[in-house]
């Protein structure tokens, strides 16, 4: 494979950014379009150059000129499109969270080492230059005590989802705040804080969620903002993430010896600064920022296509381990919160 031949399901906002991070980089482009709009699909694929629109999802994982499957549709559907481009021979790349369920990631795993073929997560975070950047800083703040993190950003749908529970119409509550979808903020929002964690420290030792929560017309729960706490050995996490409020969004990380500071939080890392201290003075370091283009998911499809093309399968397998830890961390904690999904009975052992 010289050059992978991308496919796209999904022609939501997210996929645009990834087509326009695909123009930037060599060795990667879109082939052809998967929607059950035509319409829609036929818009996306003029905007990038895609050769082919389908609305058949079958006859599209059947073309010969498609090596990979980008995913980007509402959560839940994202097991059923995963196995079935699998099956077909393709390699895919899903959006988070891959699966709501950490069992069913492994079935996937398992099916795509079957097959020879990559299963890549594409959350975008270990991509971004500047979180090298905070890995090497990190030891210079000495042991580890807090972790303090916050990504607030008012959902473009909550108001709309306010008033479909206010007239009592559930056929009006956007995917990204209904349960068989499963959708909620820390499925979507809060999700970036856990990776961020598992990526960082690996998995905790516990998690609790503390969620705000919404009861739909069916008497169903779904959270719209909420705290993630997460104990490790040596120090707390704590994860805050809402789809109803504005904030400030960072990250700190707290040590003995200092502490760093990551402006745009899990999901931007803008820049990293850090302040420590030697022998009793304060050394106030600028933010660190490595150059390059604007388009935070430039990074994620240069890195995602040279992995590819090196047939990389070790690197791709480490970073899925850290998916399957973010899941099963997320999924114990919002199941105790009375968090439940239509996804969790579809994976219940027997099902």
């Amino acid at each position: 494979m010289k050059e992978i031949r991308l496919g796209t399901i999904g022609t939501g906002s997210i996929v645009h950014s990834i087509l326009d991070a695909v123009k930037l980089n060599d060795g990667i482009c879109l082939k052809a379009v998967y929607s059950r709009d035509r319409e829609k699909g036929t818009v996306l694929a003029r905007e990038y150059g895609a050769d082919k629109v389908f609305t058949d999802l079958q006859a599209y994982l059947e073309d010969p000129d498609l090596d990979c499957i980008y995913i980007a549709s509402p959560n839940s559907l994202h097991g059923k499109y995963i196995e079935q481009a699998l099956l077909s021979g393709k390699h895919v790349i899903c959006e988070k969270p891959m699966c709501a369920n950490a069992s069913k990631i492994e079935e996937l795993k398992t099916l795509a080492k079957e097959k020879g073929l990559f299963l890549i997560d594409a959350t975008p975070t270990s991509y971004l230059p500047n979180f090298s950047v905070l890995q090497q800083m990190l030891p210079k703040i000495g042991r580890i005590r807090l972790v303090l993190c916050n990504y607030s950003q008012y959902s473009s749908r909550y108001d709309r989802f306010r008033e479909a529970l206010k007239e009592k119409k559930e056929t009006e509550i956007p995917n990204v705040f209904h349960p068989a979808f499963s959708g909620g903020s820390l499925m979507d929002i809060n999700y970036y804080n856990v990776y961020f964690a598992c990526l960082l420290f690996g998995k905790p030792l516990s998690a609790v969620y503390y969620p705000n929560l919404a009861a739909l017309p069916q008497k169903e729960m779904i959270d719209t903002s909420g705290l993630m706490i997460l104990r490790y050995p040596d120090f707390l996490f704590s994860g805050a993430g809402a789809k109803d409020t504005w904030g400030v969004n960072y990250a700190q990380i707290e040590g003995e010896d200092g502490y760093l500071y990551v402006k745009e939080g899990t999901n931007g890392i803008v820049s990293v600064r850090i302040v420590t201290k030697e022998e009793g003075h304060t050394y106030d370091l600028q933010d660190m920022t490595v150059p390059g283009p604007t388009n935070r998911y430039y990074y994620e499809i240069r890195e995602i296509v040279r992995l590819m093309l090196e047939k990389n399968t070790k690197e791709f397998e480490r970073r899925l381990s850290v998916t399957i830890d973010t899941i099963e961390v997320i999924e114990e904690a919002r199941k105790s919160a009375g968090i439940h999904f239509p996804e969790d009975e579809w994976n219940e052992p027997g099902s």
